[in-house]
C-alpha cells in the first residue's frame, strides 16, 4: 500500500445487541449506513479529531472510547487510513444532523447490502471481540479488489 493521503477515524457505538450506524446524506459516501467520524484536521490528534467528529455528526459527547482497528483503504487516485475506535461512554442520545440521520439496528439486521462494500469484511472481527488490521484495494467503483484483515492486539503497551 501506498502511503495515506486522507488521515480518518470511525467510532462504532453498541448498546448490547444494538449497533448505532448513521445513513450518510452529503458529501463522500452519499447513501451509505456507516458508524460516525471523519478527516483529521492538520493540528488535531486522531483522538481530538474523533470526539469534534461525534459532535458535529451525531450531537453527542464521546467520553471514553478504545481503539478496535486500524484499516487502509486504497482505490485508483487515493489511499485512506482509518483509525476505528468503539466508543465505551457517552452523553446524549443521536440526532439528525445534515450529514448523518442516525439508527439503531440489532446485531442480526445490520444493512450490510446498503454499506461499504468492505464492511462484511472487517465488521466479523468487531463483533467477536476482537481488534484487527487490514488492507482493502477497490476498483474505481468501489468494488472490493483484494483484501487482507487480520488480528492484531491494538492495546496501549
Amino acid at each position: 500500500m501506498n502511503k495515506p493521503t486522507s488521515l480518518q477515524n470511525l467510532c462504532l457505538f453498541r448498546k448490547g445487541n444494538q449497533l448505532l450506524l448513521a445513513m450518510k446524506k452529503r458529501g463522500f459516501g452519499v447513501g451509505r449506513w456507516n458508524g460516525y467520524g471523519g478527516k483529521v484536521n492538520l493540528g488535531e490528534t486522531i483522538e481530538e479529531s474523533l470526539k469534534r467528529e461525534i459532535g458535529e455528526e451525531s450531537g453527542m459527547e464521546l467520553e471514553e472510547f478504545r481503539k478496535i482497528g486500524l484499516m487502509r483503504f486504497e482505490n485508483v487516485d487515493k489511499m485512506v487510513e482509518v483509525h476505528i475506535f468503539e466508543a465505551t461512554s457517552w452523553k446524549g442520545e443521536p440526532v439528525e444532523t445534515e450529514e448523518m440521520a442516525p439508527a439503531w439496528f440489532a446485531l442480526e439486521n445490520i444493512p450490510f447490502s446498503e454499506m461499504w462494500p468492505s464492511d462484511p469484511l472487517w465488521y466479523p472481527y468487531y463483533f467477536g471481540g476482537k481488534s484487527f488490521v487490514g488492507d482493502v484495494v477497490f476498483d474505481k467503483d468501489y468494488r472490493v479488489l483484494s483484501s487482507e484483515i487480520r488480528e492484531a492486539n491494538l492495546l496501549p503497551a
